[in-house]
């Protein structure tokens, strides 16, 4: 069953890592859809949809973040599934 997270990347160092970009590679590799992008205040945000385990595993690894970075804190928050929703896009 399909399930959509809204997620936040606080932490000592999530931009200028390629947070953002390996987040859209992960979600590649488990059929997650959905975006991410920084925010003004030096976190990452985003929403991301997939089938449960898939979802599961994409928010894991997205927590952890790419080898540079350093996550302090990762939330979640569940969000309604948005239909007809196609790829993972990087926003600007």
């Amino acid at each position: 069953m399909a399930r959509r997270s809204y997620f936040v990347a606080h932490g000592g160092v999530v931009q200028g890592v390629g947070f953002r970009f390996f987040a859209k590679q992960k979600a590649q590799e488990h059929g997650i859809t959905g975006w991410c992008r920084n925010t003004p205040d030096n976190k990452v945000e985003g929403e991301a949809q997939g089938e449960h385990d898939a979802l599961e595993t994409f928010l894991k690894e997205v927590g952890q973040g790419p080898a540079h970075a350093k996550v302090v804190q990762f939330t979640t928050e569940d969000r309604g599934v948005a239909d007809g929703e196609s790829g993972f896009s990087v926003r600007h």
